[in-house]
């Protein structure tokens, strides 16, 4: 599929994707190298990492989100690097199989809320600083659906945690936009990314054909962050045409 952004786009600009390693972090810094931008990809596995390089010329540190520690390390090490964060994608987030009301446990939810929530903030906080003292900056979150639509087989953690992000952005531009940062919250529905593995029953592949995939997530990213500066796209909701939290088909899962 060809990029729907042109070579040196965003040349001279330095781009921050969380998990980057797969699914639509990675697709972004794809697209987004693809463009021009120097891209510094982040995640929690220094293999899945590794594996990821493969497929793009960019730069790999491990870091979980959830650690503050860790993100201001990173943070940091990128601004030694390249003097400056431009694009900060936030990609990393998680759902675990048991999920519902009556399965999850409370470490479940706390680790839910720990990566989904709070390491977003983390990561926003880290790059705040630079953007405001540079008035630029394009802040790109991966919000879900069931951030709008929740649905039982989100569960308690990732439906609320994936609204908390659409608040999050919403207060970043009610805040920020003085300083010219821009916040978007994407919304896709079902796309056929690893985290689909984590569910109780993970769909068959010809289920996943029919769904959004990675790099159509990934060319979306990569129009946001080439638009003029004078833009804003606050809210993105995109779904498959074989939407099937519209059509039906999608039972809540059983224990």
């Amino acid at each position: 599929m060809p990029s729907n952004t042109r070579a040196d786009e965003l040349k001279g600009k330095v781009a921050w994707i969380t998990g980057g390693g797969s699914g639509i972090g990675l697709s972004s810094a794809v697209e987004l190298t693809k463009a021009g931008a120097k891209v510094v990809i982040s995640g929690r596995s220094d293999k899945t990492l590794k594996e990821a390089l493969k497929e793009l010329k960019a730069e790999a540190l491990v870091c979980d989100v959830g650690d503050k520690a860790q993100v201001n390390k990173v943070a940091g090490e990128i601004q030694k690097r390249h003097g400056r964060v431009d694009i900060l994608v936030n990609s990393a987030g998680i759902n675990l199989p048991k999920r519902n009301f009556r399965d999850v446990s409370n470490e479940g939810w706390d680790e839910i809320v720990r990566i989904n929530l709070s390491g977003m903030f983390y990561c926003i906080q880290a790059v705040l600083p630079g953007m405001r003292s540079r008035k630029d900056g394009v802040i790109v979150n991966v919000s879900s659906w069931f951030g709008r639509y929740p649905i039982a087989l989100g569960g308690p953690g990732y439906s609320a945690t994936k609204r908390a992000v659409i608040a999050l952005t919403e207060q970043l531009n009610i805040e920020e936009a003085a300083n010219g940062i821009r916040a978007t919250s994407i919304l896709p529905g079902e796309a056929a990314t690893p985290i689909l593995e984590k569910r109780p029953v993970p769909p068959s592949p010809e289920v996943r054909a029919k769904m959004l995939q990675a790099e159509d997530l990934g060319r979306t990213i990569a129009f946001i962050a080439a638009l003029p500066t004078r833009v804003c796209v606050n809210e993105i909701i995109i779904s498959p045409t074989w939407n099937r939290f519209i059509l039906g088909g999608l039972e809540a899962p059983k224990s």
